[in-house]
């Protein structure tokens, strides 16, 4: 058997049968720049079907196809609180095919889909927008002086029984401040503590919590207080 000469096509490495042009597997492996192991392993898979070009694979085949790929974009768009668990039973029922939670996520993901909260925000009224940007047109000269005698407060209402900041809407990068993303600042009715603070220049109130509504009386007994 004369000198084989196999042309990797991907790197173009020359590969030589050491046993057959007298070298021992270490030169030929020093001189093509690669382990003895690739060299030794490359030369066997020769020998039994005559072939070394490199077989590129991407991963672990897909599960799923792109028609369930599509299923899972409408039941998406049906519902979009539906959480991934919930979409893979879905596509169980109404094709056979058992995927998990994470293939879900992948897939739609892969179309720009990811799982995100809603934007809370403030209901505010036309008069209210009108309202607001009067007070900050005639308070934007205000010196440092003046902005001293004002306290800035807010307060956050912790419920009891609701957990919906935990629900999560599949949303598209960029959407975040879409209409349909954004949910309305919620009044759950039931238990809950209220927790109101406020802050001046250089200063700041305690943190203080009430278990009862907050009124403009107490606001005033508060701040007084503090």
């Amino acid at each position: 058997m004369r000198c084989q000469i196999v042309l990797f096509k991907d790197c173009n490495l020359a590969f030589r049968s050491p046993t057959e042009c007298g070298r021992t597997q270490l030169e030929v492996s020093e001189e093509l720049g690669i382990a003895q192991s690739v060299r030794s392993r490359l030369w066997q898979r020769f020998q039994d079907d005559g072939n070394v070009s490199r077989c590129y694979t991407i991963g672990r085949p897909r599960v799923t196809t792109p028609n369930k790929d599509r299923y899972l974009v409408v039941a998406v768009k049906r519902n979009r609180r539906s959480t991934a668990s919930d979409l893979s039973r879905q596509l169980s029922s109404a094709t056979g095919m058992t995927v998990s939670s994470q293939t879900v996520y992948r897939r739609l993901a892969h179309i720009g889909l990811y799982a995100r909260k809603h934007v809370r925000c403030v209901p505010l009224t036309a008069t209210h927008c009108r309202l607001r940007l009067t007070w900050s047109r005639e308070h934007a000269l205000w010196t440092p002086q003046q902005w001293s005698c004002v306290i800035f407060s807010d307060e956050s209402r912790f419920s009891l029984q609701s957990d919906s900041r935990r629900t999560l809407i599949w949303r598209a990068p960029g959407t975040r401040y879409h209409q349909e993303n954004t949910i309305e600042r919620c009044r759950y009715g039931g238990a809950g503590w209220l927790v109101w603070g406020g802050i001046v220049i250089g200063s700041r109130t305690d943190l203080h919590v009430q278990s009862i509504t907050m009124t403009g009386h107490i606001y005033r007994d508060v701040i007084g207080a503090a």
